[in-house]
């Protein structure tokens, strides 16, 4: 069901490393025999001196197969080479190295491994392999989910710095794995109907896309950015990640509720449509950077992003109250995308690609009908995220559930549901298969809250919002996933896929691994095309709800 990317740094490393005279390529045999198996590989650095280290490899073996002929091909950083090996036969150079078994033979055993070790030299930088295949795929196994579905999640912009949640971080909690597109959020469209990067308080964050050095414990390969590269910070990051990962599809996502407000100028004109478009193929398609700090230039983010995803919050109905809403915004809206859709195409036919265009719908059938003509809309998107959150929230003063998917029967006002926005889209010709559900990682919370007659507070009125770690009303799931252990009770209402903790007096309404389970296998029902998270930084450290949708995924 996900496009597949074409051509990636990875797979041009790759190239590299077998072109190499002394690289052996692993026999049809051996192929077959690793394609039977499920091979990946680790790397240690077990001692370091001066400008010496010690680095040990270790090829597992997750088959009931053994694996007799495998071939691991690997760079290094610079300044970093090998200069001896041990139990294994190494070939090539720092810019890449092929190392197959020795000449005894070194046999992995099914649902085992093997390992070898070397000695280095090291200039005081990262010595983790670089674009590591094992008999062809990437070592981390990142060839992506075991499902078809679409698994997509929003990466914030302002993670790293606010959330402490790192681009690497997705590898680490091994979400990376579990997910076939990443939303890069978010990107700005200026007065001037352009889209725009700067570092103008409340316009942009460039330093943290693309001019802040990531050093090396943040870094997705181990090695700190360069002060004097071109391309540093977060979109570097992703780079990276696309190398582990080469099926991993990411793209800017435009507009958010801050950023909504020059949609509707910008869609006003066929000029005006076409200057905003081009605009924003030349900054994040073609990756034509403002320079910065010494940073970006032409060409400086090329390979970054995959397509464009539209989250204009809302056309023709009131979002941000900054917003301009006009009624023509409806129709300005099908032409703004097909004129994406045109350019895009352009573009894609002189790469030899597709660049993938989708969009943040919204919930509400009242929405639609005010902005959107989903029939012309449609076939220009590859697939659209359908908003499942947010139903019900602290600018209420009453708690309710904020992403139930069917109405609940004690609700005094049961009036949204993703059961009843899904039908609002199929009522309006919709193909479910391109709707993806959105599920949020995080829970909105009242306080003075009453018992209620249930004793769980759920329905009942409130003084006001409760206070969360960043702000009031709102807190990411895992630090709501501990307020257990602090006098709060959960309760469930399963048929709705709901979740919600209550001490008495705080309420919080919240998804955790069940409830994100249920939603899934239910948008799987529906036979809608996957789900979508917001935001991916709401996750614990070990990727528990991103694990539990992609167990679900997988049934």
């Amino acid at each position: 069901m996900r496009a597949r990317r074409s051509g990636t740094l990875l797979a041009a490393l790759a190239a590299a490393v077998l072109a190499a005279p002394l690289a052996a390529a692993p026999s049809t045999a051996a192929a077959e025999e690793a394609d039977a198996s499920d091979l990946t590989v680790t790397y240690v650095e077990s001692a370091r001196w001066n400008t010496g280290y010690t680095g040990e490899i270790t090829v597992h073996n997750a088959s009931d197969t053994p694996v007799s002929d495998w071939t691991v091909e690997f760079a290094l950083p610079d300044g970093s080479r090998i200069h001896e090996l041990w139990n294994a036969s190494l070939a090539g150079t720092a810019e890449g190295y092929t190392i197959t078994p020795p000449r005894w033979g070194a046999t992995v055993p099914a649902d085992g491994e093997y390992s070898f070790g070397f000695n280095g030299l090291h200039a005081d930088g990262g010595t983790d392999p670089v674009g590591c295949l094992v008999n062809g795929s990437p070592c981390s196994g990142g060839e992506g989910p075991s499902h078809d579905s679409y698994s997509v999640a929003y990466f914030t912009q302002w993670g790293p710095r606010e959330r402490d949640y790192h681009v690497r971080d997705l590898v680490d909690s091994g979400s990376a794995e579990k997910l076939t597109h990443v939303q890069y959020a978010f990107g700005n469209v200026s007065a001037e109907g352009e889209c725009v990067m700067t570092d103008e308080e409340g316009q942009g964050d460039a330093l943290a896309d693309y001019g802040h050095p990531v050093p090396a414990d943040q870094s997705v390969d181990g090695v700190a950015d360069d002060p004097s590269q071109p391309l540093r910070g977060n979109f570097n990051q992703i780079l990276e990640l696309k190398e582990q990962y080469p099926e991993l599809a990411v793209s800017i996502s435009l507009g958010g509720w801050e950023w909504s407000r020059h949609f509707s100028d910008a869609a006003l004109t066929a000029e005006s449509r076409e200057k905003l478009v081009s605009s924003c193929i030349d900054l994040y398609l073609r990756g034509d950077l403002p320079e910065l700090n010494g940073a970006g230039g032409e060409g400086a983010a090329a390979g970054v992003f995959d397509g464009i995803d539209l989250d204009w919050e809302w056309p023709g109905s009131d979002g941000n109250p900054h917003n301009v809403v006009r009624p023509e915004d409806k129709e300005n809206f099908t032409a703004l995308v097909q004129e994406f859709r045109d350019q895009m195409d352009e573009l894609g036919a002189e790469d030899d690609r597709h660049y993938e265009l989708t969009a943040f719908l919204p919930a509400g059938g009242w929405r639609l009908d005010a902005g959107f003509e989903l029939d012309e809309l449609m076939p220009n998107f590859d697939f659209v995220t359908v908003q499942g959150y947010d139903y019900h929230g602290t600018w209420e003063s009453v708690t309710n559930h904020q992403s139930n998917l069917v109405t609940d029967a004690r609700d005094p006002e049961p009036v949204i549901s993703a059961e009843l926005i899904h039908q609002a889209y199929i009522d309006r010709g919709v193909d479910p298969a391109k709707l993806v559900l959105g599920i949020p990682f995080y829970g909105q919370g009242w306080t003075g809250v009453e018992p209620g007659p249930d004793g769980d507070g759920l329905f009942q009125p409130a003084t006001g919002p409760a206070q969360g770690t960043h702000g009031t009303g709102t807190e990411d799931w895992k630090v709501l996933r501990g307020l257990t252990d602090e006098g709060y009770e959960l309760y469930r209402n399963d048929e709705a896929g709901t979740a919600w903790l209550y001490d008495g007096r705080t309420l919080w309404t919240y998804d955790d691994e069940t409830a994100v389970a249920q939603k899934t296998d239910w948008a799987q029902a529906q036979g809608m095309g996957g789900v979508m998270i917001w935001s991916i930084d709401g996750d614990d450290a070990e990727g528990s709800l991103m694990a539990a949708i992609d167990a679900a995924l997988a049934d």
